[in-house]
């Protein structure tokens, strides 16, 4: 695991930020402490940041300030109901909206799909104002859910795989007793970490 490696060896952070994140840092500097901190607690919440490069990414990048705001999601709700179709056939469907911030721009999208976690990356991709053109060729490959512990108060780690228009992929990570809350921080860090890569100005 990775917090096993900082723990023996705190230098390898260094190292570890150069080979996850890419980004330029003074390795004297106290927030690199904070991340390896940042780190055990999110490990031992149930994040595994050994599966999910781009996530590990983002929270190096957010510890060490390099991570703008591009917009702020102020709600986002799903529903899922069943209903006859056209066809007289009763399905499930699931809906979502959500309400974002773009730099003062509220933007609200709403998508069905066939489950609650596609119809929020439906929902979530679909304006995102000014950064639209940035994420277009973003899509989801492949999502895996993990119980990390048994009963009706399981803690889940959400795992997503997504790729772009030039065929790179990358994996993000969400954990919360909420399998939803879980995908959509993973569904977050994907389309946050799309901006990054792509350059996409604050």
């Amino acid at each position: 695991m990775l917090i096993d490696i900082y723990v023996l060896a705190p230098a390898r952070t260094v190292a570890l930020v150069d080979g996850f994140a890419g980004i330029a840092y003074d390795k004297n500097d106290a927030k690199l402490v904070r991340l390896v901190e940042e780190l055990k607690e999110r490990e031992a919440a149930g994040y595994a940041y050994e599966s999910a490069n781009a996530s590990f990414d983002l929270l190096a990048r957010r510890t060490l300030g390099r991570v703008p705001e591009y917009f702020r999601v102020e709600q986002f709700d799903v529903n899922v109901e069943q209903r006859y179709n056209a066809n007289g056939q009763r399905v499930t469907v699931a809906m979502a909206v959500v309400k974002v911030d773009v730099a003062g721009e509220r933007l609200i999208s709403a998508a069905e799909g066939n489950g609650p976690v596609n119809a929020l990356d439906v929902a979530l991709r679909k304006d995102l104002g000014k950064y639209q053109k940035y994420i277009e060729g973003l899509k989801l490959v492949d999502y895996r859910v993990r119980i990390l512990n048994g009963g009706t108060e399981a803690v889940t780690r959400v795992l997503i795989e997504s790729e772009d228009e030039e065929g790179e992929r990358w994996t993000t990570i969400g954990v919360s007793p909420n399998i939803i809350d879980a995908s959509f921080q993973a569904l977050m860090d994907s389309v946050i970490y799309k901006l990054v890569k792509s350059g996409a100005p604050a």
